[in-house]
């Protein structure tokens, strides 16, 4: 029923996708939800610190 091979190569991407998301955490000790977590707050602070740094030179 599928005849067309774009579908069929989409497929097989998002089943690699899934296989590389689930041996994350055995590949790198923690899960993807923990990574997005630590990513975030890595640019939150990063944020927070260029911030303070302009209106420390405005003021």
């Amino acid at each position: 029923m599928q005849g067309n091979k774009d579908m069929g190569s989409m497929d097989r991407w998002r089943v690699r996708a899934a296989l590389y998301l689930r041996e994350w955490p055995r590949r790198h000790g923690r899960t993807v939800h923990d990574q997005v977590i630590r990513g975030a707050s890595y640019g939150v602070g990063s944020g927070a610190v260029s911030l303070l740094i302009v209106w420390q030179n405005h003021h």
